[in-house]
């Protein structure tokens, strides 16, 4: 397998770093162009293998498409051939075959669509037939279920015959990505209704508009957990705004916890850490409507020896990997621990709450090394440790999944890759 070890010398850290385009906005406003049927720009599209393959695949007229290891591709992808008169075959990476995908193809077929699984019930690959093009324009979901999903149905919405309304029924999961696709849709002249749990969207065009994606807020997260490491910092993040369509831009409100100043300019970011910050020896957070920066600041806090009481992390056991067993058995090399606490631990007992405890540990005379799982945040949450000793990151090629250039990008703050 192949590895790579990190260790940066340098303890204040300074730099200027240009990020991709976001991914969640990149896959949506392609699927929005390819919906629109005319032509305009998109500019700063995402760098990622996850984009790639949308476009390429949003493009094919292959019968067999394979979205390899990219969730967000195939469930757009599957709401957006549901609605083509056309067939298709929709597969993935063996991981992707283990990721549910029932919910989605239940509301599919319950709405007008014709999907058929291949393999086991509930799971990719599917099989995608013409549909007899009558559609009901009303359904009831869970709440919790994955927001890719209801985004999916969001983004074809328009183009149904009748529209589409959905009943949501409970509490709501990643609400910001689901805001995310809304403000996108309304970028592109759609007018979307959202009262209470109901939204509700008219048969409608899309107006073609060239668009500008933001840089990617979950991408800025482990700048921050560098900054929260060193012993100073001054980095400069371009391409981000202080108004954003992407909840992960949060993780600017979490950095004053751990003494980062965010500072915002125009397409930019600046984080400044002082050297007399001192750690908080507690930290409570609830990241259901960011669960794409928790492994970030889990790591972080174990960095600090800062202890974590963590809730709203259920979606993470249905991502590239589980990321919650993911983190707990590699947090364990270093002496950190994350366990799930009782439900009698809150009276709240719906809710799942994760104690973190310990501070990130090694022995000088062994390199820790870090499996990633196929799963591109592991790579990356656990880089910045480097800071603290010198670390290996086994196959460090699965960033290329969201961020290329991330490599590259850390040796220009200081860092040493081999």
């Amino acid at each position: 397998m192949n590895s790579i070890k990190i260790f940066s010398p340098e303890k204040n850290i300074k730099g200027e770093i240009t990020l991709s385009g976001s991914k969640s906005i990149s896959n949506r406003v392609l699927l929005i162009k390819a919906l629109c049927h005319q032509k305009f720009e998109i500019f700063n599209l995402s760098e990622s293998d996850d984009t790639f393959s949308m476009e390429q695949l949003i493009q094919s007229n292959e019968e067999i498409l394979d979205a390899h290891h990219a969730g967000t591709t195939f469930r757009f992808l599957t709401a957006y051939l549901a609605q083509k008169s056309e067939s298709h075959i929709l597969t993935g990476s063996e991981r992707m075959k283990q990721r549910p995908v029932k919910a989605l193809v239940d509301a599919l077929n319950y709405l007008g669509a014709n999907i058929e699984y291949i393999d086991e019930e509930g799971f990719p690959p599917l099989r995608i037939l013409p549909s007899s093009g009558i559609w009901k324009n009303e359904i009831s979901l869970p709440a919790n279920i994955s927001s890719q999903y209801i985004s999916a149905l969001l983004l074809i919405a328009p183009v149904l015959t009748n529209g589409l309304t959905i009943h949501l029924e409970g509490e709501i999961v990643s609400r910001p990505y689901i805001e995310m696709t809304i403000g996108i849709m309304s970028y592109f002249g759609v007018e979307v209704g959202w009262k209470d749990q109901t939204i509700s969207i008219q048969n409608q065009p899309y107006k073609p508009r060239d668009f500008h994606v933001e840089a990617d807020w979950s991408a800025a997260s482990y700048y921050y957990t560098i900054a929260g490491l060193s012993e100073s910092a001054d980095i400069l993040l371009n391409g981000l705004h202080i108004e954003s369509l992407q909840g992960d831009s949060a993780i600017s409100e979490i950095g004053i916890f751990f003494g980062i100043e965010s500072i915002f300019g125009e397409h930019q970011v600046r984080l400044l850490k002082r050297k007399d910050f001192n750690p908080p020896e507690h930290f409570e957070y609830n990241f259901i409507k960011v669960p794409d920066i928790a492994q970030s600041i889990s790591v972080l806090c174990g960095g600090l020896g800062t202890h974590g009481l963590f809730s709203g992390l259920q979606t993470l056991r249905i991502k590239e990997t589980d990321r919650i067993a993911a983190l707990q058995h590699e947090h364990a090399k270093m002496q950190v621990y994350l366990n799930k606490m009782p439900a009698n631990f809150s009276k709240k007992t719906t809710i799942e709450y994760y104690l973190q405890e310990g501070k990130t540990t090694v022995d000088q005379t062994n390199i820790p090394e870090i499996d990633t799982y196929n799963d591109h945040r592991m790579a990356m949450a656990y880089a910045p440790l480097g800071l603290l000793f010198p670390i290996k990151i086994n196959d460090p090629e699965v960033i290329s999944k969201s961020y290329p250039g991330f490599w590259k990008d850390l040796i220009s703050l200081g860092f040493e890759i081999k």
